[in-house]
């Protein structure tokens, strides 16, 4: 198959203008194909040669302006149009095409639960031509018409308005102008929640089995919807561009969730069929806002090619948290992003594989190259560059250079050049100048203070390493008087704003304060290093700091020193043990645990350490259990409990709660749990295979199957190993989660000799895996197959000697470049402390 290239786009770009597609699917053909019959209507703006791309099972037939043409030219996925004439033209394409399970194309699931079978389409970047023909880039935006016979009591949706029309068939409204990849179908015996908000049908769609699960959400969700589309409607000037607005939280899916027009999908799982904490909640809040802000970025205005795909991702990943801090009871977003998100896009910046936010073209072209751009440089990283941004610009200039940009490119498509001159024309300030130094660089920069002091004033010194400007608040705080249980809170003296590199040195009145936090609301992306006297306190009095995103700022700050091999792990340890008691921000709890756990006690500390660690996590586990006994903080019990099982060394405790189906004083269990549990079992050899099939049989759902698969692989035993080793590379019949699942019990640090023979095993028959299979699951087998609790020279060996096969696919190399990488990562830390 062959990938588009960016000159080939260009190319084709100027000598066509697409119309209109009319698309006829049919649902009811078979269980492995479904029939694509396509027309469109397209002018060539000059004689020439160009072609068609699609990726059936069966060319049946195709023809343009009614003369038939041969199947047998298809090569690969290109069907060429040669000898195009100047004016109108009509093509027509009669093919099968394969379902998928790998999450791409047309994806086809029957739900375990009940038997009841779902399709949806995911489009992405080049998949559209698993479902039809197309001309399959997104500056040749088009109107689609969709017409969708389906099985008898089956619901269609898709980006318009569908009405059922008799004998299964469903005609959807034709779209506005819109990119190839934003098409989209959803068609099964869906349950459904419907309403009407600002004069449009709004609804929500999952299948049958979780039905009990979205209405008891329903209520939230569509809350969260309109309080954010309301406000989205209050800061954009163009009003939301499509007729409807759906959405469908879909099985197997390979993303957080998808934009496309009128229909966004989401993976089912935000349909929470166990108990989730409030900041869980407020991630499925966030997702809701960032996919509907592309409505407006992305979809109503679009990049021209895939190099600006930041315009997109990092425009509706800040405009997701803002939007839900601002139109939702969910108004700490911040802090999750500062904790959670942030350390995805400044990981990435730091790696060999790092890219500008806005890459150079040359830097992405063609397809497959694009697709490796959706990582943290793109969503968190530019997120924050735009957070930095309107701090420097102010949210009214910002806003209306957006606005600006989306009345000249509406129902079109933009580019970099254009989204700055849009922004420079509401403003006097050098938005050009502001744009190569934080866009078109990478990396990250360092802010570190030094503080000093006389008789009568204080002097802050900030050491800038790097070269991006940065407008940041200073917090200034000292200790208090109050006398209280726990670390010793810590007052707000004062705060205030510096830009760096104007003011790099400041003078203050008064004495030294104890704690001083350069970028204390987390504005800029920069790593912070705190001075001497500050880190002391903040050993001291972390959790007395009375602001919570300045507390994110101070943990991850505390994260990037250990990751820099800086601060022993143990330490950041002992002050999570020190200070997760008294925290009473959940986002902030939960970020750090996740640090603590997978990252420090799974990599940077030794084999050796590794017990010690688990047990000051047990430890810090339990103190939160004890805490929460009076019921009064749920969400904060349910993560100490998910941690503690995490952490069991021995299965007495939660074996006794599984038994027992409930954890002492609450909460009860619930499937989650209960996986999790016997998860955690198997890896200890305190399970069998009868003990599993036998929580199959009484959770038969789909994330039943799921944990079987987890837990089966994770049994300590040669035949538990090799079967889940010839599952996911022998037998490419898993599906996308299924795989992934397999994956995530096979390796685990309590066996290392277990499956120290499979580590050499990996790179090759990964990358033939891969080769097999595509991205998807290229992706899937590079993030969680990979032997990451091998941190020795050994591995880190192999996979320097895999990356030299230059047959890798771009998604397999672009996955061992970084997981190699985080290992010589670990293998530092391991080796500075």
């Amino acid at each position: 198959m062959s990938v588009l290239t960016r000159d080939e786009a260009q190319a084709r770009a100027q000598i066509l203008d697409v119309q209109r597609y009319t698309i006829e699917l049919d649902l009811t053909t078979a269980e492995e194909t479904f029939d694509s019959r396509t027309v469109i209507e397209f002018t060539a703006r000059t004689a020439g040669d160009t072609f068609i791309e699609l990726k059936p099972a069966t060319l049946r037939s195709i023809s343009l302006d009614g003369q038939p043409l041969d199947p047998a030219h298809l090569t690969g996925n290109r069907f060429p149009l040669n000898g195009l004439t100047t004016g109108p033209h009509e093509l027509r394409v009669d093919a099968a095409m394969h379902y998928s399970r790998t999450g791409e194309g047309m994806h086809r699931f029957t739900d375990p639960s009940d038997n009841q079978t779902y399709v949806y389409t995911q489009l992405f970047m080049d998949d559209v031509q698993r479902v039809f023909a197309a001309f399959d880039q997104p500056d040749l935006k088009s109107v689609f018409a969709l017409t969708v016979t389906a099985p008898e009591g089956w619901t269609v949706l898709g980006n318009g308005i569908a009405e059922h029309t008799g004998n299964g068939r469903w005609t959807i409204a034709p779209t506005p102008p819109v990119s190839t990849y934003l098409v989209a179908v959803a068609a099964g015996p869906w349950h459904s929640v419907t309403t009407e908000h600002a004069g449009l049908p709004f609804g929500i769609h999952c299948r049958r089995s979780l039905a009990p699960h979205l209405d008891a959400d329903a209520d939230e969700i569509l809350d969260i919807t309109r309080a954010c589309f309301d406000r989205f409607q209050e800061k954009f000037d163009e009003p939301y561009p499509f007729d409807s607005y759906d959405q469908a939280f879909v099985p197997e899916f390979n993303a957080g969730a998808m934009e496309n027009p009128g229909l966004v999908t989401f993976r089912d799982e935000f349909v929470y069929r166990s108990a989730v904490t409030d900041t869980e909640r407020q991630t499925r809040g966030m997702v809701i806002a960032h996919e509907m802000a592309h409505m407006w970025f992305g979809d109503l205005v679009t990049l021209a090619w895939w190099d600006d795909i930041w315009l997109n991702e990092s425009f509706a990943e800040y405009m997701g948290y803002q939007t839900l801090a601002e139109a939702t009871p969910f108004t700490d977003t911040w802090v999750d992003f500062g904790v959670a998100r942030k350390g995805w896009g400044s990981d990435a910046d730091q790696r060999p594989s790092t890219h500008p936010v806005a890459p150079d073209p040359a830097d992405v072209p063609d397809t497959a190259s694009a697709l490796l751009n959706f990582d943290g440089i793109s969503y968190s990283k530019g997120a924050s560059a735009l957070r930095q941004l309107v701090a420097w610009l102010g949210e009214k200039d910002f806003l209306a250079g957006i606005n600006t940009h989306f009345a000249r490119h509406k129902f079109g498509n933009a580019t970099l050049a254009d989204f700055i001159d849009n922004l420079a024309s509401a403003t006097d300030r050098d938005v050009h100048a502001w744009a190569d130094q934080w866009l078109r660089t990478t990396g990250i920069d360092t802010l570190t203070a030094h503080t000093g002091e006389t008789d009568t004033t204080w002097s802050l010194t900030i050491d800038h390493q790097g070269t991006r400007p940065h407008r940041i608040s200073v917090g200034v705080y000292d200790h208090t008087l109050d006398t209280q249980h726990g670390p010793t809170p810590l007052a707000l003296r004062e705060r205030f704003t510096t830009g760096i590199p104007e003011d790099t040195t400041l003078t203050r009145p008064g004495r030294r304060p104890a704690l001083v936090v350069i970028n204390d609301e987390d504005l800029t992306y920069a790593k912070i290093r705190l001075d001497p006297h500050s880190w002391n306190t903040v050993l001291d009095s972390l959790s007395g700091i009375p602001d919570a995103l300045t507390r994110a700022v101070i943990w991850n700050a505390a994260r990037n020193l250990v990751r820099d091999g800086e601060l022993a792990p143990s330490t950041y340890l002992e002050a999570a043990r020190a200070h997760l008691p008294y925290e009473t921000d959940l986002a902030l709890l939960q970020g750090v645990l996740a640090f603590a756990d997978t990252q420090v006690a799974g990599r940077y500390t030794t084999p050796e350490d590794r017990p010690a660690a688990l047990a000051t996590l047990t430890a810090l586990c339990r103190d939160l259990i004890r805490r929460t006994e009076d019921g009064t903080n749920p969400g904060l019990r349910l993560t100490a409990v998910r941690h503690l099982i995490d952490a069991a060394t021995q299965p007495d405790t939660i074996q006794g709660w599984l038994t027992d189906d409930i954890v002492p004083g609450g909460p009860g269990l619930d499937p989650e749990l209960r996986w999790r549990i016997l998860t955690r079992l198997a890896v200890l050899g305190a399970t069998d295979e009868e003990t599993i099939d036998a929580a199959l049989e009484d959770d038969p759902s789909a994330t039943g199957q799921e944990g079987a698969a987890r837990c089966r692989a994770a049994l300590p035993t040669p035949e538990a190993k090799a079967t889940a080793w010839d599952a996911m590379f022998h037998d490419d019949t898993l599906s996308n989660y299924l795989f992934t699942a397999t994956a995530q019990g096979f390796w685990q640090p309590e066996q290392t000799d277990l499956v120290r023979a499979y580590v050499p095993r990996y790179y090759p028959e990964a990358a033939q895996l891969a080769a097999r299979r595509g991205p998807a699951i290229a992706e899937a087998a590079g993030r969680h197959a990979f032997p990451a609790h091998a941190v020795d020279a050994d591995s880190l060996r192999l996979g320097e000697e895999a990356l030299t096969d230059q047959a890798l696919i771009p998604a397999l190399r672009r996955k061992l470049t970084d997981q190699l990488d985080d290992l010589r990562r670990a293998l530092n830390v391991r080796n500075a402390t």
